[in-house]
């Protein structure tokens, strides 16, 4: 019974049911999204789009814009620097990203510093899933569903591009357009992720379900499940862990995701010794 009214506790508050909803919309959403990222090798790119949209976000405050339409301008904007100079500079783009994301992080904490707001800066940069209003929770399960069924639906051509893009512009997939596009879908799912778990650890949701996912399987289609699985679990589990212990949501969703990660991890070196 304890542990029953530890689950069931909780969804007796309208704002944790919010909370949850919240958190199992943008795990979906990051987890998918993280399949790609993982093959593609671009986690930094994630990292460096969560903190350029800080900018935005305090030019749309300053301007009486909506701060998602901000925040998704600047990190779109530092995706297509990123893209810009990497093709017309012999600088690495790990680097150029470093470089990129670091200067409009910089140039956000100049401005919000010269702003004055109600905002607390820590509930962007970690997030603030319980305080997410019905509003908040409408803008980000409508971009969820959105990024969502474009990615699922045009997974296959993702999935070329990701692993070859010559062969993909070989065979006549529109590489450009999945490049950009895959950026555009990266911006949208951070900024709908902000409200849940901020800036700071929304890399972390990124990247954390498809890592794992890879280490347990070898097949896309159960890669995509896995991912999708492990995102849900945690964000519930860390949604009502956060509830009972007073701590913050988001980094206990990411706890999570990482004791999962040294399971698996733990997993495969153990299956690995024994197929010796």
């Amino acid at each position: 019974m304890e542990w029953l009214n530890f689950i069931i506790e909780p969804f007796s508050y309208p704002f944790m049911q919010r909370a949850i909803i919240v958190a199992m919309t943008t795990g979906f959403v990051c987890a998918i999204l993280s399949c790609f990222l993982v093959l593609k090798g671009w986690s930094l790119m994630g990292d460096a789009i969560s903190h350029a949209v800080l900018p935005g976000i305090v030019i749309a405050y300053l301007v009486g814009l909506p701060l998602i339409i901000g925040a998704f301008a600047s990190g779109f904007l530092c995706s297509m620097a990123t893209g810009y100079i990497k093709n017309n500079c012999r600088v690495k783009e790990d680097t150029v990203m470093g470089i990129v994301y670091s200067g409009m992080f910089a140039f956000g904490l100049v401005l919000f510093s010269k702003v004055d707001t109600e905002q607390h800066l820590n509930h962007i940069l970690f997030g603030s899933v319980l305080g997410t209003t019905h509003s908040e929770l409408i803008q980000i399960v409508i971009i969820a569903i959105l990024v969502s069924l474009v990615i699922l639906i045009k997974r296959k051509d993702l999935l070329l591009f990701c692993f070859d893009p010559v062969q993909a512009s070989v065979i006549g997939l529109p590489v450009k357009l999945l490049h950009y596009g895959l950026l555009t879908f990266l911006s949208l799912t951070i900024v709908a992720s902000l409200q849940a778990v901020g800036i700071i650890l929304v890399i972390a949701m990124l990247i954390a379900p498809g890592i794992i996912a890879f280490v347990l399987s070898k097949q896309f289609e159960r890669m995509l499940i896995i991912a999708v699985v492990v995102a849900m679990l945690s964000s519930v589990g860390g949604t009502l862990i956060s509830y009972h212990f007073s701590a913050s949501t988001s980094a206990c969703i990411v706890l999570i995701q990482a004791a999962i990660f040294i399971l698996a991890q733990s997993y495969r070196l153990i299956m690995n010794y024994q197929a010796r």
